[in-house]
Formats: C-alpha cells, sequence, structure tokens
C-alpha cells in the first residue's frame, strides 16, 4: 500500500481534513494535494507520516 493510499484511508476514517493532517502530520499543509499531485515522500517523511498515523489511530 503506497503512502497516499494509507493517508486517504486514514482522512477517510477520521474525517480529518487533508490540510491539517499534513500540517500536523510534517508541518506541510499542502502535503496530501502536492503527493496527489506527483510529489514523491522520501523515506524519512514516509516515516514521520506513519508514526503519525500509528500514534492518532487509523
Amino acid at each position: 500500500m503506497t503512502i497516499l493510499m494509507k493517508i486517504d484511508r486514514y482522512l477517510r476514517q477520521t474525517g480529518m481534513p487533508m490540510t491539517k493532517f499534513g500540517r500536523l502530520a510534517v508541518g506541510d499543509p499542502r502535503l496530501v494535494h502536492d503527493l496527489r499531485r506527483g510529489r514523491q515522500a522520501r523515506e524519512p517523511m514516509v516515516a514521520r507520516i506513519e508514526s503519525f498515523i500509528a500514534r492518532n489511530g487509523s
């Protein structure tokens, strides 16, 4: 499963807006938008996102 798929699942389950997710997870409110437009997340960022999702339930 790609990180974008994990994020989308988390957003559906929690109802959290994508800008709030990006801001809380990595400090970038445009994160999800940019990933959907082709931005590639490097491994350290993927780890931060996965850690955020794990800490905050998914």
